[in-house]
């Protein structure tokens, strides 16, 4: 009742309703269906009061697994996280399955290797047969970074369903190890396990980042030809990526002018990011002309464009246009977790408590990887203004406070790993493979393209993102 008030916007009487919910007894189905509808409509708050409340004799398994399941849709997944602690501390409700695979969907998208672990292990009595539970802990390691642990989860669990397999091939594709998952795929056909359509989405992703052209245009026909899945729109987005990374961006213009169905926005953005890539301004501003609801992040990518190319005033007049419209550069932001808590950067960022000896080991890593011949990227910075300005521009991404931030924390020779909401700039990419050689380290980055591992001046990538 009270969240049908709240569809009408009568926030004060839905409340009013809550408090005298609250102090009655529900009953476990009322609570269940209330914890439910609010988080739908995205009430966490007011989800938690009634979780609190149920915490004696109105509520079980389902209400927990609610909550958690909530804040993971939410994008709330610490909380999904804590309450997971919560319901193991203060109540006799053991977890099932369902709790644990939420918990794991929070930690893969937290990329949260502590917190995986650790629900890893509440699992130690809990036989790994669900296809449900079995994937999400392929998946969770492989995008918590350990491909390593990922890999051996996957061949020491059943295997019977299409979803453990995709986890396994997508994983692959993320850290850009294409022959591993095309390896993995030719074992699924040879146990006669049916591919679907994400199976070809993640071989598709996996020659795209590894500029495997020919193999990913065979793959893309073997769909249709031998299993007759119709190529969806993100079938045709991976095209249009693979095409633009391989620097066939006329070609990959011209698939998107052919496609059967609509391209969306990614596709657009897909195209202009390649346009950046191989400095093509006209394909990039036919881009830009058809993304009707463009960010920030397509209007800096044609921006630096012209910046790369030299062409100030055509970058100066996005630029203008920025500020017209209102639109802000968007921030990157990267975290790390240590100790079980993470800790995240914005570029620039001066707000963490160890800030001082942050920004200290920072110059002190530039200084030092420049002597042994790292050279700012410094074409990247969009104004027409002097290198040494560029190079301060460049000096204070998230990701090198991050960076910082885990090598001053960490024991020398361990593993440094950090997650980026955005692609990599490759001034960064340039200068981690400069600290992993100069420390002798391993460092894993995750940016919103996939993995990079970082070891002796070199990457996975092998600088193809």
């Amino acid at each position: 009742m009270a969240t049908s008030y709240r569809r009408c916007s009568l926030s004060h009487i839905a409340r009013r309703l809550l408090t005298w919910f609250l102090s009655s007894s529900p009953g476990v189905s009322n609570t269940n269906l209330l914890i439910e509808s609010l988080m739908i409509k995205g009430e966490c708050g007011l989800a938690n009061k009634v979780l609190r409340k149920a915490r004696g004799s109105d509520g079980n398994v389902i209400t927990w697994n609610l909550m958690i399941g909530g804040y993971v849709r939410n994008v709330q997944y610490e909380e999904a996280l804590r309450t997971l602690k919560d319901m193991i501390s203060f109540s006799d409700i053991k977890p099932n399955k369902f709790s644990f695979a939420s918990a794991l969907a929070a930690c893969a998208r937290l990329g949260d290797l502590h917190h995986a672990k650790w629900v890893h292990s509440l699992m130690s009595g809990v036989e790994l047969d669900n296809p449900i539970l079995c994937t999400a802990l392929v998946d969770v390691y492989a995008k918590c970074g350990d491909i390593e642990a990922s890999r051996e989860l996957f061949y020491g669990v059943q295997r019977n369903d299409v979803s453990v397999w995709n986890a396994m091939i997508t994983g692959f594709a993320t850290h850009g190890l294409a022959a591993e998952a095309i390896r993995v795929f030719s074992e699924m056909e040879a146990q006669h396990v049916s591919p679907d359509s994400i199976t070809f989405l993640g071989l598709l992703t996996a020659c795209s980042h590894c500029g495997l052209l020919e193999e990913g245009r065979a793959y893309f026909d073997l769909m249709s030809e031998r299993y007759s899945i119709q190529p969806k729109l993100e079938h045709y987005g991976a095209m249009v990526d693979l095409l633009g990374r391989a620097g066939k961006v006329k070609e990959a213009y011209e698939l998107i002018e052919s496609m059967p169905v609509e391209p969306d926005l990614v596709i657009w953005r897909s195209l202009l990011s390649s346009s950046r890539t191989y400095k093509n301004p006209e394909i990039a501003e036919t881009a830009m002309q058809n993304l009707s609801k463009a960010r920030s992040g397509d209007y800096v990518l044609l921006s630096n464009i012209y910046s790369s190319t030299k062409k100030w005033e055509s970058a100066q007049k996005v630029r203008e246009l920025m500020k017209q419209k209102g639109i802000r550069k968007a921030k990157g932001k990267s975290w790390v977790e240590f100790g079980g808590v993470i800790h995240r950067f914005k570029a620039g960022d001066t707000s963490h408590t160890e800030m001082k000896a942050i920004y200290k080991l920072l110059e002190e890593l530039i200084q030092k990887t420049k002597s042994l011949g790292f050279v700012p990227d410094t074409d990247l910075v969009l104004m027409d203004v002097s290198e040494e300005e560029k190079e301060e521009n460049l000096n204070y991404h998230s990701e090198k406070l991050a960076l910082a931030y885990g090598i001053l924390k960490s024991s020398p020779g361990s593993e440094v790993r950090i997650q980026k909401n955005i692609r990599m700039c490759s001034d960064c990419h340039n200068w981690i493979k400069s600290v992993a050689k100069l420390l002798n380290r391993v460092i894993i980055i995750r940016d919103r393209i996939r993995f990079h591992r970082f070891e002796d001046g070199l990457c996975s990538c092998k600088d193809y993102w």
